[in-house]
């Protein structure tokens, strides 16, 4: 499902009105930690640490956590972004080592000559400041945009504070009709405090989580009329480091600096009329450090832990063939298979099928896929985040996590897309996932023993529609439902779940409603740690939001007037207990542009 980038939100607001996802978070701006500070979950998953299901992704290159293996939705910047798309399952033809993903492409110049840019500020509740801009222009055959963004806000509470920055540009050359060469950078820096449970007492000091990544990529592309490609290399370097989480339980300071690198290479051709060929390869690699310091009782200490390099290699076909088989309808079956060869791990495959039957007014489907997730940096992490108290103990850390098979899930869906008439559209989706080889750990004092032993089996129903109520102005409602036979509380998992939203113009203002509600779910990430039981729970709720718009042509031709409001009904909710969220607030802003 693809969504277009929109200003002013960072990601997890961006993806609220998604069916089937869901988000937790602490604070307005930033996100604590990549757990239940700041997280996202699709159709249940996401839902593991350390380690996660979901993998995130900028021009299709990863961006995430690699030393615990998960998501942090402050690498993942909203603005100088053109699209956002969320695949809901595995999508072998498009990317592995995971069970769902979000890819986020940046913003690139228009076809013709010339300049265009974008700017907005905004202030809000709680002293929230926001501020975006980004630029792109072509001249014959050199392009290149720019973005920058920075938000902050003191929070609805004590310590609930953020502050998010970053700046991000790309360069492009036509080389001739068929060739062309760029590259793009990215720097983030963050940081978010933990506000804390509110029935319990505030900490001396409030911890903080600090994350950063600079993104360097290059590439070729290539396009004739029966092929077109890329080859794009990245490096990635970040952190994400805790401090002064000194409470029980606590990670102490915690430095985490990573390393990614690696490639894709993907071209897709056109054998004859109505075939499609894809091919492709991706290679990444992972390392980093712990260092992990702790200020007693029960133990003071600090150790440095240089983690192993992972390799992971994936190279992958698909063919499908679309043939006409009436006047008005066409099939379209499609095959292909991904395999993966991992420098610790057992070699896997993962295949796919499909079959589409399409028509102007409806499409159905049938696809079944197979998932890989391979464990990754988490398991020497683990023993690198327990260094200080294995020491203090005396005991000796092991290689179990060198054991673990890579996590499997096995897809199936049916479903169809309907549309009644040219202001209408239905969409129907039923879906199966099985997990089998779920990587968890049992702890004897400070030492971590990894097994892979766990699966569970997700099903679920996602129904929705949208239509054009009057001109320019169109209504959305969606419907999710979701089941599962595990025995142990999924978190983050709602029965049911609706989402609905109004967007359009009503004379000349530009309004966007939006509305959530779901059942109760179980709360906190689900631990791998098999001694943990999941039992912390929160009521259901629902929650509107709105922004109103006024155009001032003399700001440009995008040039506008906002107020936006969260929460319009003040209602009480969190996504964790001890946690809430803010009551009714809101912000004004001005955005210009010119081209």
């Amino acid at each position: 499902m693809k969504q277009f980038a929109t200003y002013m939100q960072p990601i997890a607001s961006a993806l609220r009105n998604t069916p089937e996802t869901q988000i937790s978070r602490y604070n307005p701006v930033g996100s604590y930690g990549g757990a239940e500070g700041g997280s996202i979950f699709i159709r249940g998953m996401g839902l593991s640490r350390p380690g996660s299901e979901i993998k995130t992704y900028i021009d299709n290159v990863p961006m995430y956590m690699p030393i615990w293996n998960h998501a942090l939705l402050d690498l993942l910047p909203v603005n100088g972004m053109k699209d956002i798309t969320i695949y809901k399952s595995a999508q072998p033809q498009v990317n592995g080592n995971n069970f769902a993903s979000i890819n986020m492409n940046t913003k690139s110049a228009g076809p013709g000559n010339g300049l265009s840019g974008n700017a907005r500020v905004s202030y809000g509740s709680f002293n929230t400041v926001i501020e975006q801009v980004d630029m792109a222009g072509r001249h014959d055959d050199v392009d290149f945009n720019l973005a920058q963004g920075f938000s902050k806000s003191n929070g609805q509470r004590a310590n609930a504070s953020g502050q998010l920055s970053n700046i991000m540009g790309g360069l492009g050359l036509k080389l001739d009709r068929n060739w062309s060469v760029g590259v793009s950078g990215m720097a983030i820096n963050n940081t978010a405090t933990d506000p804390g449970n509110n029935t319990l007492p505030a900490p001396a000091i409030a911890p903080t989580y600090d994350s950063a990544a600079q993104m360097v990529t290059a590439f070729v592309k290539h396009q004739y009329d029966a092929v077109e490609g890329e080859f794009r290399f990245y490096s990635n370097t970040g952190k994400g480091n805790f401090n002064n989480d000194n409470g029980a339980g606590g990670w102490g300071t915690e430095n985490n600096p990573f390393t990614m690198q690696g490639f894709r290479w993907k071209e897709n051709i056109t054998p004859w009329t109505g075939g499609s060929l894809v091919l492709g390869l991706d290679y990444d690699t992972s390392y980093g450090s712990v260092t992990q310091s702790r200020v007693g009782p029960p133990v003071t200490g600090t150790v440095k832990t240089n983690l192993p390099t992972f390799k992971l290699t994936s190279p992958y076909v698909g063919l499908s063939h679309n043939m006409k088989v009436s006047d008005a309808w066409s099939l379209q079956p499609s095959a292909g298979v991904r395999t993966y060869q991992n420098n610790y791990y057992a070699s896997k495959a993962a295949p796919y099928g499909g079959l589409s039957l399409i028509s102007d007014r409806a499409t159905l489907f049938a696809n079944a896929s197979k998932g890989i997730n391979y464990p990754g940096l988490e398991g020497p992490a683990m023993n690198a985040a327990n260094a200080v108290w294995t020491q203090a103990f005396g005991a000796t850390a092991n290689n179990s996590w060198a054991n673990l098979s890579p996590e499997e899930m096995n897809h199936i869906e049916v479903g169809g897309k309907f549309y009644p008439d040219k202001k209408s559209r239905i969409d129907l989706s039923l879906f199966q996932d099985a997990i089998s080889n779920r990587a968890t750990f049992t702890e004897a004092g400070p030492v971590v023993n990894w097994v892979s032993i766990g699966q569970y089996t997700t099903k679920g129903v996602e129904l929705s529609g949208q239509r054009e109520i009057i001109p320019e102005l169109t209504g959305f409602l969606g419907w999710t439902y979701l089941n599962n036979n595990s025995t142990v509380n999924l978190p983050y998992m709602p029965q049911n779940a609706f989402n609905a939203a109004l967007t359009g113009y009503v004379y000349k203002f530009r309004v966007s409603v939006d509305a959530q509600f779901q059942t109760s779910i179980y709360t906190q990430n689900l631990a791998r740690n098999s001694g943990f039981t999941n039992t912390t729970k929160v009521d259901g709720f629902a929650v509107a939001n709105a922004r109103a718009s006024y155009p001032v042509p003399e700001l440009g031709k995008k040039g506008e007037v906002f107020v936006m409001i969260e929460n319009i009904f003040n209602q009480q909710y969190s996504y964790r207990q001890g946690y809430p969220m803010p009551g009714t607030w809101g912000s004004i802003g001005l955005s210009a542009s010119f081209n």
